[in-house]
């Protein structure tokens, strides 16, 4: 089984991004999770999202869980929450940050020996679909460390998610998955 667990904030898109994975899995046959725990519930408060993908039923409905990738969509969380709790020996983590990787584990040892990747989902968002929405750009980083799916594949299933929103964010978003692919480092 994978798991995926998603450290953001509230508003910025960890909910959507997880459900939005779940949709385009859920269209290959395989069995998917996604749900999310809330603190506080308010905008900008810490929460966690999650992903859970299998070829058979998936039984287990806790939070809990040993991820095979995190992902960090808020830059901050990074350096504030424990983001290795629960982690692997081989977990990867893909973290939104204009550090340089290398930069990110000096200011955080517990990525020290840690699988991690860098993008800047943040300024990706904000260039492409004109808010600081970065669940979509951190599904692009994710496609390419995962290699889970073809990326045009991916575009393609996320535009029919996307649908109901107006083309031109659809365009935004779909530019965004593309920069955080070709840029994730």
């Amino acid at each position: 089984m994978l798991e995926i667990r998603w450290h953001s904030r509230a508003g910025q898109g960890a909910v959507t991004g997880a459900k939005g994975l779940a949709n385009v899995i859920s269209t290959t046959g395989k069995e998917v999770q996604a749900f999310a725990f809330y603190g506080s519930a308010k905008r900008g408060a810490s929460m966690t999202a999650y992903n859970r993908v299998d070829d058979k039923v998936i039984m287990n409905h806790e939070k809990y869980m040993e991820p095979d990738y995190v992902f960090v969509i808020d830059p901050a969380l990074a350096l504030t929450t424990d983001v290795t709790i629960s982690g692997k020996e081989n977990t990867k983590y893909i973290i939104t940050s204009h550090l340089s990787t290398e930069e990110l584990i000096k200011a955080q040892p517990k990525l020290e020996g840690k699988e991690v990747y860098t993008v800047d989902c943040i300024k990706i968002s904000q260039e492409t679909i004109g808010r600081a929405i970065p669940n979509t750009p951190m599904l692009g980083a994710f496609m390419k460390i995962s290699g889970m799916y073809d990326i045009e594949f991916f575009k393609e299933s996320m535009k029919k998610v996307l649908g109901k929103l107006p083309q031109k964010i659809i365009d935004g978003n779909m530019l965004a998955i593309q920069r955080a692919y070709d840029e994730v480092k």
